[in-house]
């Protein structure tokens, strides 16, 4: 496994990081266990969950099972950068109750123990919030965070879906309050078929030093092989996927795709994860394997070396928007 900085934090990451996001919907706590030992045993040591995951009546349900995996001991915790969010209401679908979502300094608190208790560790490495809070001021939130680094019961903090500027103000609000050294990390949404993240949020990141950590690398498995499955037989495409599928313009773009890299012997899927390696300021993609053989592949996306052809070619498949403001200003 390779290894990199966070952001501008001194904390070392693999450059895969392990999204947990199907443990317990889609993936069994036994089978869930399986994965997270081997993606210890192969050096991933960047493990990401959110409190909501689980999802309706299930929320949390993923960080008891990451909690129990710590549980069983040998290092298991020591060895993890542990990240969670804080941002969607816990309560049971129709009994949400105010304050018990988003980013006030009082739902920050509530969230952290309970995420505490539920991982069954006393810390949290780097706690993120799942979405900007319209209504609740960087003043109050930073002012709960430091309470929260002062307990000892998180050590950074990162964003996931926020635009540029408001990696931006969350930076510049922290600078004038000191404290907290602000985000250290930024999750967002990026892969070949989705760029828009390099017009601002990227160029933010990397001028506030945050590292960057894509999700859905594959595009919903759209990156992942699928008319080649289709056509062996294998998996059809379903949810974002087949809905992209459906328009005669993407699978076209998808075939070439399939094609160019059929044509250098390159799996799709490790062809997508290992671009993202390639990236200016990318930390690591979160992969989400439901079983052991989806993390093989994807290990296997580190080692894999794109030749400058290949990266040509995907560039004129899927091309980006190009640096800001020149993508919309001319």
């Amino acid at each position: 496994m390779k290894y990199t900085q966070l952001g501008r934090t001194g904390l070392k990451v693999s450059r895969l990081v392990l999204g947990t996001m199907n443990f317990g919907p889609q993936t069994d706590e036994a089978d869930s266990h399986a994965i997270m030992d081997a993606a210890l045993d192969a050096g991933i040591n960047y493990f990401d969950t959110a409190n909501v995951y689980g999802w309706g009546e299930n929320k949390g349900r993923t960080e008891e099972i990451i909690g129990n995996w710590f549980a069983k001991g040998g290092e298991r915790r020591d060895k993890v950068v542990l990240a969670t969010k804080v941002y969607g209401n816990m309560a049971a679908e129709g009994d949400a109750w105010p304050n018990h979502d988003k980013l006030s300094a009082l739902n920050i608190r509530r969230a952290v123990d309970a995420s505490l208790k539920r991982l069954q560790t006393d810390y949290i490495d780097v706690y993120q919030f799942h979405h900007i809070d319209r209504r609740t001021p960087f003043e109050e939130i930073w002012q709960a965070i430091d309470v929260l680094v002062q307990q000892g019961k998180i050590l950074y903090v990162g964003s996931s879906n926020f635009p540029g500027y408001k990696i931006a103000q969350a930076n510049e609000i922290a600078d004038r309050r000191g404290g907290t050294i602000g985000l250290v990390s930024e999750q967002c949404l990026y892969n070949l078929a989705e760029r828009r993240a390099e017009m601002e949020v990227i160029p933010a990141a990397q001028e506030y030093g945050l590292g960057v950590i894509p999700w859905s690398p594959l595009h919903g498995g759209l990156l992942g092989g699928v008319i080649k499955k289709e056509i062996q037989g294998g998996r059809r495409a379903s949810g974002r996927a087949a809905d992209a599928l459906a328009d005669t313009a993407v699978r076209a773009q998808i075939q070439s795709y399939e094609d160019l890299l059929d044509k250098h012997g390159i799996e799709p899927g490790e062809a997508a994860l290992a671009w993202l390696l390639t990236r200016p300021g990318v930390t690591g993609p979160i992969v989400g394997p439901r079983t052991a053989e989806q993390l093989d592949s994807a290990l296997r996306a580190v080692e894999l070396e794109l030749s400058e052809d290949v990266l040509t070619g995907l560039d004129e498949i899927f091309p980006g928007p190009g640096p800001s403001p020149e993508a919309f200003a001319w």
